[in-house]
């Protein structure tokens, strides 16, 4: 009996061939992320990075971090639209690294999908890479994987990594935090890349299709959902650069568990702080997809950030010029609340988040009216 000619890998599912042509999309986006320290550019097991600089610190520690997006992938795919997806991984993953102070070195990612479409596979990394160049980030490695039979042939998801570096005393953190410090909130650029499985949700619920017209925003739906997640790593660095004073104390990265969560995680335990809500106004997409739904903006506090992407725990002396000198880097940001570290007002507060035993926080009031 004659061999078959045939591939067997193939006749299952899997074609290497368009893994390869992939490659060849996004090998010069990848490029363009490496610098001096990258070595062996694009293609091995295993990036590398020179390390050399490392040795100019007294005590440096290392930072990583791991993401993906979430169900914001779904939206991408129903749309046809896979080149702003990367730039939410990156934020997930590199402003992360951030909130520590320390500066990103090196990322590496990971697609799952369920058919290898070259350029689909191009557009999700180049927007890794744009994102990565946008935050001084190498992107050093990655992996497609074929999963035929496990994700349909348009399904895919997206994963990374990224370790960056600190000099041991400049790490910032709740045990910097004094009573009086100032929060500043740090203007999101839209949702980012949490809570969409609940405004998947709203949107079936009210028989939106994501290529309709939303009128409140100009544009698709799906564009409109699709807003890429703002990109705080260079700014911050260059703001802990400019207040090179020791007056910036922690950072926090506004992600999944919402404003209150996520600042009590960088405040010492037995402070607290009160978020005045009437400090700002949530962002339309907020607005909008609450009304759709009919719940409250404070329902939905724990899962969006509601136009807040980061936040800034500062000594009060420096406030002016913190604010300053983010407005010159494109970020508005405004005091949301004042740290205490006496008696607590009564009340319920939510105290400490993932596991860390951190301060106490709440929001109150009511946030100032959105109308223009």
């Amino acid at each position: 009996m004659a061999a078959s000619s045939t591939n067997p890998y193939s006749e299952a599912g899997v074609d290497t061939a368009a893994g390869d042509r992939a490659v060849e999309l996004m090998k010069s986006s990848v490029r363009a992320t490496h610098g001096p320290e990258v070595l062996g550019g694009v293609g091995g097991f295993a990036g590398l990075f020179d390390a050399s600089a490392l040795l100019g610190y007294t005590k440096p520690l290392l930072a990583t971090s791991t993401d993906g997006v979430g169900t914001k992938v779904a939206i991408a795919q129903a749309i046809d639209k896979h080149d702003t997806i990367g730039q939410d991984l990156v934020g997930m993953v590199v402003d992360d690294i951030v909130v520590v102070g320390a500066k990103p070195l090196f990322m590496t990612d990971y697609i799952a999908c369920g058919k290898v479409v070259p350029e689909r596979i191009a557009d999700i990394v180049r927007g890794i890479a744009d994102g990565c160049t946008a935050t001084g980030t190498a992107l050093v490695g990655g992996e497609t994987a074929e999963h035929p039979g496990l994700l349909g042939p348009r399904d895919y998801d997206v994963a990374g990594a990224a370790t960056g570096i600190v000099e041991a005393d400049a790490v910032l953190g709740a045990e910097r935090v004094q009573d009086g410090d100032v929060v500043l909130a740090l203007a999101s650029s839209g949702l980012h890349s949490n809570g969409y499985s609940l405004v998947r949700h709203i949107v079936a619920g009210a028989g939106i299709g994501y290529g309709d017209n939303a009128a409140d925003f100009g544009t698709t739906w799906g564009e409109a959902l699709l807003e890429p997640t703002r990109l705080y790593t260079l700014p911050l660095l260059r703001l802990l650069t400019t207040l090179a004073d020791g007056s910036i104390h922690s950072l926090s990265h506004v992600t999944g568990g919402g404003i209150a969560a996520n600042l009590a995680r960088v405040l010492p335990v037995g402070s607290w702080a009160e978020v005045d809500r009437a400090t700002w106004s949530p962002s339309p997409i907020f607005r909008v997809l609450s009304d759709i739904s009919g719940t409250s903006l404070e329902s939905t506090e724990g899962t969006w950030n509601l136009g807040i992407g980061f936040l800034a725990v500062i000594d009060q002396r420096q406030k002016d010029a913190a604010i300053t000198a983010l407005a010159a880097e494109g970020i508005d940001a405004w005091q949301v609340a004042t740290v205490g570290t006496g008696a607590r007002p009564a009340g319920e507060f939510e105290e400490g988040a993932k596991g860390v035993d951190g301060g106490a926080v709440r929001l109150v009031g009511a946030y100032a009216d959105g109308a223009e």
